[in-house]
């Protein structure tokens, strides 16, 4: 079995803000895949359900960010599970709006919600790092997060969900690499030839040789043999 937490803040006040897309994220696995309703236990909303070979319990903490692993520890411990079956989603400051990376273990960065599962389960659990850009200073983090994202976002970021909704049976099944794989179709696409916007060359003309005949003199012929 596996824990899927998204961070976020509950409420509908915070519920478009930038430090609420893992909250977005899970919402749109809950939708795409089937789960069950979602219902309050572990100090969260839950909903269960199947991806790939696996159990999965979808987690949305409702203690707000900072003590986000108060639920998540209750839940782990609940169903007898180590840390290393927990993934957790959350926004990203160090990454540039629209990327995704996966990460096992490591720091908090000073992420709030993170730094509180660390306490609650230790630092060994996976996350999917959804990246929202920085506002450029450090005073400007908070407000920023607690934003709601802009009209102009929408596009990134519905295609970051609909990317991380198309790959999550993979990362359910340990295949990072696949999940980023399929995030990456949605998130950028190949181009085709014909998107290109290239002219294709026109095709070459063979060039037959045609023999020219030599109308020089004899006198002609003996003189440009010693030019």
């Amino acid at each position: 079995m596996k824990l899927f937490v998204g961070l976020g803040n509950p409420g509908q006040k915070y519920a478009r803000n930038r430090h609420n897309i893992g909250f977005m994220a899970l919402e749109r696995i809950a939708e795409d895949h089937g789960f069950g309703p979602w219902k309050s236990k572990f100090q969260a909303e839950i909903a269960e359900g199947r991806l790939g070979g696996q159990k999965v319990l979808l987690v949305k903490p409702q203690t707000f960010m900072n003590r986000s692993g108060q639920s998540v520890g209750e839940a782990m411990r609940f169903y007898k599970l180590d840390s290393t079956d927990v993934t957790v989603f959350h926004d990203e400051l160090d990454l540039a709006p629209g990327k995704v990376r996966v990460k096992a273990g490591g720091g908090h960065a000073g992420h709030n919600g993170l730094r509180s599962i660390h306490e609650h389960i230790s630092s060994a659990y996976d996350r999917v790092r959804l990246g929202i850009g920085h506002p450029g200073r450090k005073e400007m983090v908070s407000p920023y997060v607690l934003s709601d994202f802009a009209k102009a976002d929408a596009d990134w970021l519905d295609s970051v969900l609909r990317g991380v909704s198309d790959g999550v049976d993979y990362l359910a099944d340990d295949e990072s690499g696949k999940f980023m794989n399929a995030v990456a179709l949605r998130t950028a696409p190949p181009r085709s030839s014909k998107q290109s916007g290239k002219p294709e060359s026109p095709p070459q003309k063979s060039v037959e040789a045609v023999s020219v005949p030599d109308e020089r003199s004899a006198m002609q012929k003996l003189l440009d043999k010693f030019r």
